[in-house]
């Protein structure tokens, strides 16, 4: 167990449960990433929807990420607090075909929505920005989506590999939720698409609850696989004229495609880091995803929070006992899934 989730089992054991009332808003349990330079992108990956060159270097400033991915708990308190509307229909994969189809379906469907600690999914850019903004007003503070050079960094935390635990994906179970054995079995059962997942097996067929693999060295989980996560950014053709001061590319989005047999000009926002059905090289840190703005997808898009670094800390000390009552259940739900794994082996 790593020293980041015992300094936090620590603090959540020592707030006494019956000092603690649950808010109608969770904080999250942010990270403080240091600022820093990398190469962003990569020349010598074969060639994927989204192009990731060329590669070139992103100073970076600190800020904070969000240490798990939003989860239902967190959306559903959203919602309830607001009357939101998001979308009752989002793309799913078609069965028996590689092609996806729009169907009734939302963020809370049982299907999308296992439990409550799994990761948002089935919403779109605009939804996620909605739930920032609400909370930012109820906390008094402001978050964001992070950048994407912001994400990859993050993601990469220090590493110039595939993977920020190194290049093997064989060893991918141990840190993300991907397309393994697992998945390949469930794609089989439930879509019949026979797909060759990774040579591993995570124990998760489709989702799962956040922060149950290894994180990276930074103590974010999840950077890799589950669900992708959008960024600020908008889609271009590449990456030439990027900044690279780690600010999100919000100008001149677009990039041209063909649409039978015709040109026209596409305009989609980015998501980072694969997701369950990723195999070994869509979950590579420099793969890029794409997706419209209002364009929900069970297909494992959802996004976690980014923040500027708080100079007053008061402001988010007063909201912070509905952080710890978030972490110390999804500790336990942490708990039981690998209790569930250990029964199940025996």
């Amino acid at each position: 167990m790593n020293w980041l989730k015992l300094f936090s089992i620590g603090l959540l054991f020592s707030y006494s449960s019956h000092s603690l009332a649950e808010k109608n808003y969770i904080v999250p349990s942010m990270v403080t990433i240091p600022a820093g330079i990398f190469t962003m992108g990569s020349n010598i990956g074969e060639p994927t929807k989204v192009p990731h060159f060329p590669e070139y270097i992103v100073k970076v400033d600190t800020f904070q990420l969000s240490q798990y991915e939003v989860t239902i708990k967190e959306f559903r308190k959203f919602v309830e607090a607001t009357n939101y509307e998001a979308s009752s229909e989002c793309w799913t994969r078609k069965t028996g075909t590689r092609h996806v189809e729009f169907l009734p379906g939302s963020w809370k469907s049982p299907q999308n929505a296992p439990s409550d600690f799994h990761p948002v999914m089935c919403i779109g850019q605009k939804d996620a920005k909605a739930y920032i903004t609400w909370l930012s007003h109820k906390t008094g503070t402001k978050y964001r989506l992070p950048s994407e050079a912001e994400w990859e960094y993050a993601a990469r935390a220090g590493s110039k590999e595939d993977y920020f635990f190194g290049g093997d994906e064989k060893n991918l179970c141990e840190y993300a939720n991907v397309f393994d054995e697992s998945g390949a079995r469930a794609f089989e059962r439930d879509i019949g698409l026979d797909w060759t997942g990774v040579d591993c097996n995570d124990h998760a067929e489709y989702t799962s609850i956040v922060g149950v693999y290894q994180p990276n060295a930074f103590g974010l989980f999840d950077m890799i696989g589950n669900v992708g996560e959008y960024v600020e950014d908008c889609e271009h053709a590449n990456y030439n004229g990027a900044p690279s001061d780690g600010s999100a590319w919000v100008t001149e989005c677009g990039r041209q495609q063909f649409f039978f047999g015709m040109i026209r000009f596409d305009k989609k926002i980015i998501h980072r880091g694969g997701n369950y059905s990723s195999n070994g090289a869509w979950s590579r840190l420099f793969v890029r995803g794409h997706a419209g703005e209002s364009n929900p997808s069970s297909l494992g898009e959802g996004f976690r929070l980014a923040q500027d670094i708080e100079e007053d800390t008061s402001i988010l000390s007063a909201h912070r006992e509905s952080t710890y009552i978030f972490l110390k259940e999804l500790y336990r739900a942490q708990q039981q899934f690998r209790e569930s794994l250990e029964n199940s082996s025996k």
